[in-house]
């Protein structure tokens, strides 16, 4: 098989790009090592920032997640057992949208099956070959058992901080992990709220979210080495309602089984190897408190689908130089506000920089600053709601 670029990952930032080239005349053929059920019904972020909303409305994928999606003007701080209004739209004219990754990605595999695109889901055994070369190529062992091999002018690694991309170089890796992480539960109750609130209580962060009108999501802090088969449904809703002071929570039954995800920051650089370019978590991991880990990939394959359309199509090679520089200004911008919003708003355990009581006291006194000043919560607003794609100084 030959094409143009080889994507490896069906998730947002693999497929997104994919549909982002075919729009531009570049063709494309995505793997995927997981089913098409699992990729479309794995629950993820829920956050779209506003220039992602703006990008999917513009590559004409955003009509139903106008018609369903959530848009939101704002967020809560919850502390001191009271609730304050970051007001975005006041603040900085734009808001967010609240709708699923597992929409996003069901909207992009649609829109690319029906423009015929080509998406080789489970398939097994992906390497990558002959990367610094003009003719890298992709193997993997198709559905039926046959080895195939696609050849193609560059290789983009959508495949996240698990897959084969990250580790066919060595770039340099930094990273953080957290002593903490975030027991998840997405309830078939009605959201009590029109806004996401963070709670930064005495017994340890909380997040109220949604995902739809009739489903809630929602977050507890628990020790990272946490075991989410301790936690009873009644444990997990008489935790969230200790923690979520002051607001009404509509109990439902869950429609998954508890998990926790571990909280770690990892930046990859450069992004680039030769004719491989990575793309979203195969390159960053932040937490997800600053809901930056989707926007960020999406970002990236905005840059990554103007560059190559400029290699591939004129010749120029201006893009794809600057690509890993360019993404790298933004996702250090990202991992800064996803660590501020991280270290502000969770207990931190005794020993820890921010585990003592003079942590504690800056804890709160940045949440006070942040809700009273209109430049702090600017700051706030400007980050959250996203910053331009790839327009970073």
């Amino acid at each position: 098989m030959r094409t143009q670029v080889g994507i490896v990952g069906a998730g947002p930032a693999g497929l997104l790009l994919s549909h982002m080239l075919a729009r531009r005349g570049v063709d494309s053929v995505v793997v995927e090592a997981r089913s098409r059920s699992y990729v479309e019904q794995r629950v993820r972020a829920g956050v779209l920032e506003h220039p992602t909303a703006e990008l999917l409305r513009a590559e004409e994928v955003g009509e139903r997640m106008d018609a369903q999606g959530m848009p939101h003007d704002g967020i809560s701080l919850l502390f001191d057992d009271t609730c304050h209004h970051i007001d975005f739209a006041d603040l900085v004219g734009r808001g967010i949208v609240v709708y699923g990754q597992q929409e996003v990605v069901k909207d992009l595999i649609a829109a690319r099956l029906r423009d015929g695109g080509t998406i080789e889901f489970e398939a097994a055994d992906v390497a990558l070959h002959a990367l610094t070369t003009d003719r890298p190529s992709i193997t993997f062992t198709d559905t039926a058992g046959i080895a195939r091999e696609i050849e193609c002018d560059v290789v983009a690694g959508c495949d996240g901080f698990h897959g084969v991309s990250r580790r066919a170089f060595a770039p340099t890796v930094v990273e953080r992990a957290y002593p903490f992480g975030w027991l998840g539960i997405l309830a078939k109750a009605a959201p009590t709220r029109d806004e996401l609130v963070y709670a930064n209580s005495d017994r340890g962060f909380a997040l109220y979210s949604m995902r739809s009108p009739h489903i809630t999501r929602l977050y507890l802090q628990v020790p990272a080495d946490e075991d989410a088969a301790r936690w009873s449904d009644a444990r997990i809703w008489d935790e969230l309602g200790a923690r979520l002071t002051g607001i009404t929570l509509n109990e439902g039954p869950l429609l998954e089984r508890p998990s926790v995800t571990g909280m770690r920051s990892m930046v990859a650089e450069p992004m680039r190897h030769g004719r491989l370019f990575l793309a979203g978590d195969a390159a960053h991991i932040v937490p997800p408190t600053g809901a930056k880990g989707m926007n960020l990939a999406v970002a990236d394959v905005a840059v990554l689908a103007d560059a190559l359309e400029d290699l591939l199509r004129r010749g120029s090679s201006t893009g794809v130089d600057a690509y890993s520089a360019t993404c790298l200004r933004r996702v250090w911008r990202a991992e800064h506000f996803s660590t501020f919003m991280t270290s502000m708003l969770h207990r931190y355990g005794p020993g820890s920089e921010h585990g003592d009581a003079f942590g504690r006291a800056l804890q709160l006194s940045q949440l006070r600053y942040t809700v009273s000043s209109r430049a702090a919560a600017t700051s706030l607003a400007e980050n959250y709601t996203g910053l331009p794609h790839g327009g970073l100084a």
